[in-house]
């Protein structure tokens, strides 16, 4: 196969879900994946085809981490694409701001993001060419009930790389958002439940997000979206923004024809039973 972006990846969120699955089928393929996380493989993984995952010791809300761990990668590989797939979701009202865990979300879903793209993107720059890849979610242009904080963070990282998208044209370096609806993953299960029962909307909160993770257990495999990363690294053009699966796809496309009004009323109804 044609490796258009070299055969090196720099990969966050490695350890579990669609980083995991990310990493294993890039490898598989032949491509060398340094896959980052907070707690890492004890050894690299060989692959039949010539590729292997290098585990790498990174919490991207650390600066000193990222600076640490691109620094040593960047030593040894000539790193042509970068994936980020570290992500963490909670669950309250929007009215409510749990400080840390709001801070937290932030800073691991959209500002540990920039960290890791301001130590790897200056080297696809003057590489003269790479590939950078966003996981955000449809959660980014749909509203979900008690999840405010979570589609906040994925709605910026929408906007965040269509910026990239123009500034780094010039320098043949492609940014894409991979935006996974409903993904069968250990995400669900680290979601963090950050509301009290003294709260008024207690009630509603855990039918909407009980409702939500029913979904998402019974959604797509994590190497769905991991396929579609593949796609990716293969097109000199790379779509700026990809949804993943097709009914995802089609409410995406609805949500252009509809007006809002009617979006949130349909969505209230799926989590809230439409009060």
């Amino acid at each position: 196969m044609e490796y258009l972006y070299g055969k090196n990846v720099f990969l966050t969120g490695g350890s579990s879900g669609i980083g995991l699955a990310a990493a294993e089928h890039f490898a598989a393929n032949g491509y060398t994946v340094y896959a980052a996380s907070r707690a890492p493989r004890s050894s690299a993984q060989s692959f039949p085809g010539g590729g292997a995952i290098l585990p790498v010791a990174m919490d991207v809300r650390d600066l000193q981490s990222v600076g640490d761990a691109s620094a040593s990668v960047l030593a040894q590989a000539d790193i042509g694409i970068v994936i980020h797939c570290a992500g963490i979701g909670i669950a309250c009202p929007g009215e409510d701001f749990p400080g840390e865990a709001v801070m937290g979300l932030f800073d691991t879903n959209m500002t540990g993001v920039m960290r890791v793209n301001s130590r790897f993107l200056p080297h696809l720059r003057e590489r003269g060419g790479g590939l950078c890849i966003i996981i955000g979610s449809v959660a980014g242009i749909f509203p979900i009930p008690f999840q405010s904080h979570y589609c906040a963070s994925k709605a910026a990282l929408d906007l965040y790389a269509a910026t990239l998208r123009m500034e780094l044209r010039e320098y043949n370096v492609r940014v894409s958002l991979v935006m996974p609806g409903d993904t069968c993953t250990g995400f669900t299960d680290a979601r963090k439940y950050e509301i009290d029962e003294s709260s008024p909307y207690y009630a509603a909160c855990l039918g909407a997000v009980q409702k939500m993770e029913k979904d998402e257990r019974g959604g797509n495999p994590p190497i769905s979206v991991a396929r579609v990363m593949f796609k990716l690294a293969s097109r000199k053009k790379p779509p700026g923004r990809i949804i993943v699966g097709f009914s995802y796809k089609f409410l995406a496309f609805l949500r252009r024809l509809l007006p809002d009004r009617f979006i949130q009323f349909m969505l209230r109804s799926i989590y809230m039973g439409g009060n």
